[in-house]
């Protein structure tokens, strides 16, 4: 009774983002997998990854998911209990529709972000 639960795991990295956050819990060679909270109403960058490839899994809340270029795009909304994949060259974005929590494991390519369009200035960067 009343043991600390921790014990031996390892500490998860934290990294603001200016939609919300995201905790980086692996980090190989092979793959990635985040936790990304964005907040409601917010949305990430129209971007697309030369080579990263990724699937989500909304763990909480609900996204409208952008997919192709600017004019042509498809939307669709994703839920709790629902996955999407982002293959290499897929251009996409995604908007919370309210405060939602994703998991996402990709390819360890991090910086592989091509960003089209962004509301927080930062188009053309891989800046976090």
């Amino acid at each position: 009774m009343g043991r600390d639960c921790k014990d031996g795991g390892r500490p998860v990295r934290r990294v603001d983002k200016p939609w919300g956050w995201e905790l980086i819990f692996a980090e190989t060679a092979s793959y990635v997998g985040k936790v990304l909270h964005v907040a409601r109403g917010k949305r990430l960058s129209r971007q697309y990854h030369r080579v990263k490839e990724e699937t989500l899994y909304v763990v909480e809340g609900c996204i409208l998911l952008e997919t192709g270029p600017a004019g042509s795009e498809t939307s669709t909304r994703v839920g709790k209990g629902e996955a999407f994949h982002v293959p290499p060259g897929t251009i996409h974005r995604f908007t919370a529709i309210e405060e939602t929590d994703l998991v996402e494991v990709s390819t360890p390519h991090l910086a592989d972000v091509v960003r089209l369009e962004d509301d927080f200035g930062r188009e053309g960067t891989s800046a976090p």
